[in-house]
């Protein structure tokens, strides 16, 4: 039986979480499910996004990927079990598959509602979906196949010779900067110079290991495991500190004959 991850914007005060995976234990008591995270933010798609496309694929392939977040943000009621890489997802149409996927899933099934307005979705149609799927069942038994659902993009950097714009995609429990400028992208442009990373008042002329690495308070540049520009601030909550936030601005600039 594959595995079965859970992701949710219900937070861990509630009994939601714990209601749907009740469900699966109850059909399977051998079930295994694994929690990413319930503390994405109620409805936050990017969050979501950041957060299950920084990990899903380290699972093993055959996963069955529950997606909880703005279950009910889709006005037509419409949920989608799909393929991608070797991994299955369940969710909402809102957007959120187009996002971890590049637009570009290889099965996209709409499942089966019969017209019913569900009050609890997660509980009642994704969580036996998933544990269907996981069971090695077929996508399409699910329901018909469909290449229609909600597309949103991913923000993309601005590259010239001189210069790359991103912005920050995610901010952690740490309150980190994540940005979507990557090692590879700056490696590309840099021809060996040097640079500067920018993002609101501050200058960072250097990329550092760990935030460690700089005096306590003050701010700091690194790649992440995933190879993300991430601005942090040695024992310090660098959004808070710096104001910014998701979709802040970050500029890396290089220097000619540097």
């Amino acid at each position: 039986m594959a595995v079965i991850t859970f992701t949710s914007d219900f937070g861990y005060t509630d009994h939601y979480a714990a209601a749907v995976k009740a469900v699966m234990l109850s059909l399977q008591p051998q079930a295994q499910i694994v929690d990413i995270s319930h503390g994405i933010e109620p409805f936050n798609i990017p969050q979501a996004e950041y957060v299950i496309g920084s990990v899903f694929r380290e699972f093993p392939e055959g996963t069955v990927h529950l997606i909880a977040v703005n279950t009910h943000g889709c006005k037509q009621g419409k949920y989608h079990a799909a393929k991608y890489k070797g991994h299955y997802f369940l969710l909402a149409d809102n957007g959120l598959l187009s996002l971890l996927t590049e637009g570009q899933p290889e099965i996209v099934v709409e499942l089966q509602t019969d017209g019913d307005v569900m009050p609890f979705p997660a509980k009642d149609l994704l969580a036996p979906a998933a544990l269907f799927l996981a069971k090695g069942g077929d996508i399409d038994v699910l329901g018909e196949r469909t290449t229609s659902y909600k597309q949103l993009l991913n923000r993309q950097l601005r590259l010239n010779d001189h210069s790359i714009t991103g912005h920050v995609i995610h901010v952690d429990r740490y309150g980190n900067l994540i940005t979507n400028i990557t090692k590879d992208s700056v490696d590309t442009i840099a021809h060996g110079r040097t640079y500067t990373v920018h993002f609101g008042r501050e200058t960072v002329g250097r990329i550092h290991q760990s935030y460690t690495q700089v005096e306590d308070g003050d701010c700091s540049c690194l790649y992440n495991h995933l190879g993300q520009l991430c601005i942090g601030i040695n024992k310090g909550n660098a959004s808070e500190l710096l104001g910014l936030g998701f979709d802040s601005q970050v500029d890396v600039r290089f220097y000619p004959g540097a």
